[in-house]
């Protein structure tokens, strides 16, 4: 992806551009929206209370990726450390297929499991949760 732009263009506005597969396009443009929906209601003013509220509020994961699943994030750490699903599988004594049906959320992410994969990708088990 290429960096986001760091130079206002209008006084409360910046651009942000970004290149993405194009396949990843549309999924990524409603993910940007659902972003959007989330930090602003269009229908009214906010007032300045809320709008200090809403800066501290934590967001729930599937209120901003509603059909976010595990296997998203497994998918993601995978291909940040550039491996193929049959390398995945390799590193962590599994077949090729389970790496598929977990990034597709058609197999659970086990606790056990999701300690190797971790174990493998470097990074916490509870992410995968």
């Amino acid at each position: 992806m290429s960096e986001p732009t760091e130079k206002q263009t209008i006084e409360e506005f910046a651009d942000i551009c970004f290149r993405v597969p194009i396949v990843h396009a549309e999924r990524i443009r409603a993910v940007v929206e659902n972003i959007l929906a989330l930090i602003r209601d269009e229908s009214r003013e906010i007032s300045e209370a809320e709008m200090l509220e809403a800066e501290d509020r934590l967001y729930h994961i599937e209120e901003v990726f509603p059909n976010f699943h595990p296997g998203d994030t497994l998918k993601g750490a995978r291909l940040m450390h550039e491996l193929t699903q049959a390398q995945l599988a390799a590193m962590i004594g599994v077949k090729p297929g389970h790496i598929s049906e977990m990034e597709k959320g058609k197999r659970p992410i086990g606790k056990e499991m999701a300690r190797r994969l971790a174990k493998a990708l470097n990074t916490s088990y509870k992410v995968f949760f």
